[in-house]
């Protein structure tokens, strides 16, 4: 199983409620949507086509909030991602419900009870089913969601991964002012810029012990997860902190511990780890022009070396490698992965074209020779 998702078989619904008639507002919420279903659905990350990202803000009834999530287990063969931001409630049996704009504590008719999403994802015929919730228990004051019990323990789902904001008898955090919530603004900020020091990609656990870190060390309350199968290793993103340590280039005996192809799950990884080779040869991209069999001007390598999308053919992606002192065995490798990742890249359905807006033709043109103007 690939650890980066396909985008034409996954999909992601993510839901937020900012604003209550009983319940303290989080305006912050408001913001968390728009700026993670960018993520999800640009090149850095799953790079869903847009209709693969649903986003539901401010849902009145439980079928605003369930309809799409329905929708969206019916067509995921891959991956499942559902994320809900806003008050979580408990009912009088202490059962997990999310708060809707007129919900009532401890009144889960008046919400979505977990149990109800609960139904749907356990039947969906994805592979990897990622939750994600940046809430908790009870609204107790204005910029806080509060609650007393453990929310991943409510939450699980076997075969699941639960990414949770809250820890036990803690709350997660709305602070006033900041322009999201304090777990998934962190939560954004690792997926667009990284993490320094990790793999070139992020996987969900990584991203979680990341999360646990950097939260706890502001003061802020603690993620916590339930991770029942393999999918954990689900890369969420590509890692932008990511640099070639200078000191592990070299292994024993002094051969180059060149990037692994294979670990590239993304046309962006893939680059990136192309111009990692050239940077550890040490070669100008003259010097490499001219050791390349036949000679490659260097203007082709920088544009090979600058290019955001895979090259449609090989045949330049091989001359260089094998300037840049790769075996014949590694560029085999390199190839199969180009492959793996063309394939992937054309498999994905262009997004659809807005027709150009019909305007009137310019009055000049009428007096161009050989134009009459048309009679009324």
């Amino acid at each position: 199983m690939r650890a980066l998702p396909d985008p034409a078989e996954s999909r992601a619904v993510l839901v937020g409620v900012s604003r209550y008639s009983a319940l303290e507002p989080l305006p912050a919420v408001a913001n968390n949507l728009p700026a993670l279903a960018d993520v999800l659905t640009g090149q850095g990350s799953w790079h869903l086509p847009s209709d693969h990202c649903s986003v539901v803000a401010e849902p009145q009834t439980l079928r605003d909030m369930l309809d799409p999530v329905k929708e969206a287990a019916d067509h995921a063969r891959d991956a499942l991602l559902v994320y809900f931001a806003g008050h979580g409630l408990l009912d009088g049996r202490g059962e997990l419900f999310f708060g809707l704009p007129d919900s009532v504590q401890g009144q889960s008719y008046t919400g979505v009870t977990y149990q109800s999403l609960r139904e749907i994802v356990r039947d969906c015929a994805a592979q990897r089913i990622v939750i994600i919730l940046d809430c908790c228990m009870s609204g107790r004051a204005l910029g806080l969601m509060g609650g007393e019990d453990l929310l991943a323990d409510q939450a699980e789902i076997d075969g699941s991964y639960l990414l949770a904001a809250a820890p036990e008898n803690g709350r997660a955090l709305a602070p006033p002012g900041e322009r999201y919530t304090a777990f998934t603004g962190e939560f954004l900020r690792v997926l667009r810029h990284g993490i320094t020091g990790r793999s070139r990609e992020l996987d969900l656990n990584t991203v979680y012990q990341w999360l646990r870190s950097e939260l706890a060390a502001k003061g802020r309350p603690v993620p916590q997860k339930r991770d029942r199968n393999t999918a954990g290793r689900l890369v969420l993103a590509s890692n932008r902190a990511y640099r070639p340590s200078p000191a592990s280039a070299r292994v024993s005996g002094g051969e180059t511990a060149w990037p692994d192809p294979e670990e590239c799950h993304t046309a962006l990884a893939f680059l990136e780890a192309l111009a990692e080779v050239r940077a550890l040869t040490g070669l100008t991209i003259q010097a490499l022009g001219d050791r390349a069999e036949p000679s490659v001007a260097p203007a082709t390598i920088s544009r090979l070396l600058n290019r955001t999308t895979l090259p449609t053919t090989w045949k330049t992606l091989g001359i260089y490698l094998a300037a840049c002192g790769l075996p014949p065995e590694k560029v085999d490798v390199w190839q199969s992965a180009w492959q793996r990742l063309r394939i992937k890249e054309q498999s994905r359905p262009d997004p659809p074209v807005p027709a150009a807006p019909q305007r009137p033709a310019p009055p000049w043109r009428v007096r161009l020779p050989g134009r009459r103007r048309k009679r009324p």
